[in-house]
């Protein structure tokens, strides 16, 4: 039972698939609370096909892969936003692996990886409905914060310094 995460392109076939099964559960999480519906199909291949990742590649971005016993199981992504900020996306493990300690794992690599691109802190939003990534960022000591975007879907801010 073993843990492996590195960077790897967001085009890989890994990180597509896993973009793919992370964006259908947040969407259809989104639509069946307040539309009491799945996304739709047509919708859904739009939105995964243009966002492609690009921003999560090198120089200003990594995105990271988690696996479980060699399985591609999870994902988290970084990019830089100015010369001390990075924020912290695509935060995503398979369903049937939560719970075995990947998520964790993901976000120190992750905050590792800002590090690495000379980022002083993580910032991060997510929605209401996300409990589950709410209390991970919590436990993790990222404390919720003041806006800093516009994106419709977001309800909540986190901010976490990185230590040197």
């Amino acid at each position: 039972m073993s843990w492996t995460i590195t960077p790897e392109s967001p085009d890989s076939p890994a990180a597509t698939a896993l973009w793919r099964a992370y964006y259908t559960e947040v969407s259809d999480r989104w639509y069946l609370l307040h539309e009491g519906r799945r996304t739709d199909p047509a919708e859904l291949e739009r939105e995964i096909d243009a966002r492609t990742g690009a921003e999560l590649a090198p120089p200003k971005g990594t995105l990271l892969v988690a696996r479980y016993e060699g399985e591609a199981a999870g994902t988290a992504g970084v990019r830089l936003l100015d010369a001390d900020t990075a924020e912290l996306t695509r935060v995503f493990l398979l369903p049937a692996l939560r719970g075995r300690g990947g998520a964790a794992l993901l976000v120190s690599e992750a905050e590792h990886a800002a590090r690495e691109l000379g980022a002083t802190r993580m910032i991060l939003d997510t929605r209401s409905d996300l409990t589950e990534a709410r209390a991970l960022y919590a436990r993790l000591g990222y404390t919720e914060t003041a806006r800093h975007n516009d994106d419709v879907y977001a309800e909540h801010w986190f901010t976490k310094p990185l230590a040197r």
